[in-house]
């Protein structure tokens, strides 16, 4: 089996012992985005009730719980092939970790790998910038707006584990996600 890694390397030693476990079964696209929304909703809110002494603290982490969530859901439908998304979920510590898990064929592979040589690259706020204006330059919704936004803008630490040779023709992707959040 061959095994490539992006990002925070570290990430990839996530612990699912205590973790919010849900899947999302195969089925038509439109399902699963419509779903996306319901199941970070879902996860920013378990993980968020510990906060509830502090209102301010509560919508804060259930806010960014909820868009970090949203957008990592987002991206394995994205790039998914047929077959489950695993989401994994806790908080361990003073951090939100997260881990979701997905086949993908080896086009989406390539076109991710590429995607993401791009985003970790160099400063996350320097490549927000410089990724927006070319959006706006060309027109389009350019992609990794929203994985620069979480590195940028919310200091979510990211790490993606692509392994393929395995059973089967598809190449499973595992994306980790760790952002701190203040104590309860």
């Amino acid at each position: 089996m061959t095994t490539a890694i992006f990002g925070e390397e570290r990430l990839v030693s996530f612990d699912p012992t205590n973790a919010l476990r849900i899947r999302l079964y195969d089925g038509p696209l439109h399902l699963a985005w419509r779903h996306s929304a319901l199941t970070s909703d879902f996860i920013a809110e378990t993980i968020a009730l510990d906060f509830r002494s502090s209102e301010r603290q509560y919508k804060t982490v259930r806010h960014d719980i909820g868009y970090l969530t949203n957008e990592l859901i987002e991206n394995s439908i994205k790039f998914r092939a047929p077959g489950e998304i695993l989401i994994e979920a806790l908080r361990d510590g003073h951090y939100f970790r997260m881990r979701t898990a997905n086949l993908i064929d080896r086009e989406a592979m390539v076109r991710f790998q590429q995607l993401l040589l791009r985003v970790t690259a160099g400063d996350p706020g320097d490549l927000l910038i410089e990724q927006i204006e070319a959006s706006v330059l060309a027109g389009d919704n350019a992609s990794g707006l929203g994985l620069l936004t979480l590195m940028s803008d919310y200091q979510v630490q990211l790490a993606w584990q692509f392994d393929e040779g395995g059973p089967h023709k598809w190449i499973t992707l595992q994306t980790y996600a760790a952002m701190a959040i203040s104590s309860a």
